[in-house]
């Protein structure tokens, strides 16, 4: 079963509970999906992640001021949603988008529920980072968005640092930088900071805390720049 088939209903907003139970509450008078048939706490974790992503993905919009064909296509890359369920999603982002709160509550219940899992949290950011690059860069109020975003989530400023450098010059992103560690660091401590960083990524690990199976190609990329990032510090060491 996917995480479409429970996406939006009645019954998920009473089980999700909080700010994000009470948008998915509001809309599910109008959608068009099915009553949810997975409220086990994997589950409801799973739903949380993919609604918390759709809101924080329109409050962001908000805050740069206009949401770009570029971003839109990301945000559908990143989501792979089904046609038939297009119309739902639209109403949770349209409705997050219109509310005159902010998105400060609705990231305070994800950090919540994923305290102990930071790694989800942090595939939530790539999610982010991946729709804001999208128009071509990251404007300056998208990356105040996240940054303010990260803080509630618990990372402090160097680990926002190193999120970030894997998306705002990815491709010659500084691998250093990637992994959060100084030019100066030892072999063993670089070694170390990247089979943690690969161990909390890791798309099992992160399936096991509540990553819906739908964003696993994230996961996938992350390694993927991580072992990327490691690899080239290797051979800029001579020890390739």
């Amino acid at each position: 079963m996917t995480i479409w088939r429970t996406l939006i209903g009645g019954a998920a907003g009473l089980a999700l509970g909080g700010p994000i139970g009470a948008l998915i509450g509001a809309v599910a008078g109008h959608a068009s999906g099915r009553e949810p048939d997975d409220e086990s706490p994997d589950g409801t974790r799973s739903i949380t992640f993919t609604i918390g992503v759709i809101v924080l993905g329109a409050k962001m919009a908000k805050a740069d001021g206009h949401v770009s064909l570029a971003e839109v296509t990301a945000f559908r890359e990143v989501f792979r949603i089904p046609e038939g369920e297009l119309q739902n999603v639209s109403r949770v982002f349209d409705r997050a988008k219109r509310e005159a709160s902010g998105f400060e509550p609705y990231a305070r219940q994800l950090a919540r529920l994923f305290r102990d899992d930071p790694g989800v949290l942090e595939e939530l950011l790539d999610a982010l980072f991946h729709i804001a690059k999208a128009d071509g860069g990251l404007h300056p109020a998208e990356d105040d968005f996240l940054y303010t975003l990260a803080a509630i989530f618990g990372f402090d400023e160097a680990a926002y640092r190193r999120i970030r450098a894997g998306h705002v010059a990815e491709g010659d992103a500084d691998p250093y930088a990637v992994l959060g560690v100084p030019r100066t660091a030892s072999d063993e401590e670089i070694k170390a900071r990247y089979r943690r960083l690969v161990r909390e990524h890791h798309p099992d690990t992160l399936v096991a805390q509540g990553l819906p199976a739908e964003f696993v190609g994230l996961a996938n990329a992350k390694v993927a720049a991580l072992n990327d990032a490691y690899d080239r510090i290797r051979q800029h060491r001579g020890r390739a």
